[in-house]
């Protein structure tokens, strides 16, 4: 039933709902995959069809990283509405594909409604793969990082020395079997926009993290799995990008935390409600002025590990996955684990100069949906 405060039915016109989605694009997904695509219907109503790539990525085999992405947008809509004025309410089309989730959203004019201060923070939220800051977060910053995710959520921290420690060594650990992992090859290789500083579609080359020697290494080395393997085998070329992408960032940080829903997470509007919660968590974290960078692979495998999908041929490379899940375990617990539905970490730092943009609003728009993409991707970890 309709609160007391909420006028008609309001179909805002259509260059209302672009304005909107101008905003909303901004929104994180995985490696930048866009899982979306808009459709305003002629009587100004607007649709978002969602996707995933299940089909393609080791990482999304039960298309809740790309749930998380399209809860993300939906909750980065809402917040744009109020701009206009407008409360923004979603439907899921119960008839839809869990592998294409379609949300009708319906617009109500709030005299009462003020302009979201996270809004701001929307273009300017991004990745740092590279050292933060460790000066510990202030109790003021945890208390608003708390509150954002609301009351069905809570935040479980890792801000100790030896926390850090103990949550790199799963990080290294799980690091190396990502890129050890045959069937993560293509996904990594296809995410990566070479030569580039931005990338409206991939993740640019200049901010995956690695330093100028390993970046061109690495460039060589996608070329093909025997080059990859070659490397690793013979020059330790994984050793050395665990060292970079998993060591480093991993102490250097203010914090590693972890998105704890209250009841574990198992059907596609948990993971969408999920969404809806980290975005709000990163764009507060992004108007305070801090840093943030998905860890989320290690929690991927240990969802695998206890619903028993399988995602790698190699016994080897399964095995170090039940590893990284029963570390991660042993830090925080199982319960804890199975409730999570985002992990990464936050901490001050630099802006990066490298980052990815966005495709262009027509692109995205249903009507001009055959200048879209959709390609594999792997979650940061």
């Amino acid at each position: 039933m309709e609160t007391m405060f909420r006028v008609a039915d309001q179909v805002p016109v259509s260059s209302t709902l672009e304005a909107i989605l101008e905003v909303a694009r901004w929104a994180p997904s995985a490696d930048n995959t866009q899982p979306w695509r808009f459709e305003i219907t002629q009587s100004g109503q607007l649709v978002v069809h969602g996707s995933d790539t299940r089909a393609d990525c080791v990482y999304d085999l039960d298309g809740r990283i790309s749930q998380l992405a399209v809860g993300a947008l939906l909750e980065t809509i809402r917040i744009a509405a109020t701009v206009h004025g407008l409360e923004c309410v979603a439907e899921r089309r119960g008839a839809s594909a869990e592998t294409h989730p379609t949300f009708d959203l319906r617009f109500f004019s709030d005299p009462a409604i003020a302009r979201d201060p996270l809004v701001d923070a929307v273009r300017a939220r991004t990745v740092q793969r590279r050292a933060l800051s460790t000066r510990p977060l202030t109790s003021a910053e945890i208390g608003e990082l708390e509150a954002s995710v609301g009351p069905d959520y809570r935040v479980c921290w890792l801000q100790s020395t030896g926390e850090r420690l103990r949550l790199t060594r799963m990080l290294v650990t799980n690091g190396r079997l990502r890129l050890r992992l045959r069937e993560a090859f293509d996904v990594h290789r296809n995410a990566i926009d070479w030569n580039a500083t931005e990338s409206i579609d991939k993740l640019p080359d200049r901010a995956i993290g690695l330093d100028p020697v390993s970046l061109r290494l690495t460039r060589w080395a996608f070329r093909s799995w025997e080059r990859f393997s070659f490397l690793d085998r013979y020059l330790a070329g994984t050793v050395l990008a665990s060292v970079e992408l998993d060591l480093v960032p991993g102490l250097a940080c203010a914090a590693h935390f972890l998105i704890v829903a209250a009841r574990p997470p198992t059907e596609l509007d948990d993971f969408i409600e999920g969404g809806r919660a980290l975005q709000r968590f990163w764009l507060t974290a992004t108007r305070l002025g801090l840093l943030l960078q998905p860890e989320v692979s290690p929690l991927v495998f240990a969802r695998y590990h206890r619903n028993g999908v399988r995602y790698t041929a190699s016994p080897a490379c399964e095995a170090v996955g039940d590893r990284v899940s029963s570390m991660l375990a042993a830090q925080v617990g199982e319960d804890t684990v199975a409730r999570s539905v985002f992990m990464g970490r936050i901490g001050e730092g630099r802006q990066p100069r490298a980052r990815s943009t966005r495709l262009p609003l027509a692109t995205l728009l249903r009507s001009n949906r055959s200048a879209g993409r959709s390609v594999p991707h792997a979650q940061g970890r």
